[in-house]
């Protein structure tokens, strides 16, 4: 794609929930080992049906311009021809957080 201004669908997990949104700033952050993400994308609604999943995303990152990701909770990321629904989605009982937390104290001491 010679898209100028390229959208990227990233998909990530945060809190037990599924997020995919669609974003025109993807790049890797000075932080370490996190990706950053800005210029959120939302859909126009020219209809009288909202969608709840994409309406809670946007109050979420309204007043937010530049959201750094950790890259373990990212699941996806795709460069795509136009944009879709932003959504939030369960993952459900079956999921668990990767990785563990590296230092864990020794409560003997």
């Amino acid at each position: 794609m010679s898209d100028k201004n390229p959208i990227y669908r990233v998909q990530f997990i945060n809190n037990g929930e599924k997020y995919e949104l669609y974003v025109r700033k993807l790049m890797p952050s000075n932080l370490f080992g996190f990706i950053e993400i800005g210029d959120f994308v939302w859909n126009n609604h020219s209809s009288l049906v909202l969608d709840t999943s994409e309406e809670k995303l946007k109050s979420e990152f309204d007043s937010v311009e530049t959201s750094y990701i950790p890259m373990h909770n990212i699941l996806r990321i795709d460069q795509v021809k136009k944009q879709g629904t932003a959504k939030i989605s369960s993952l459900g009982d079956k999921v668990t957080a990767f990785p563990n937390p590296v230092y864990t104290p020794n409560p003997k001491k």
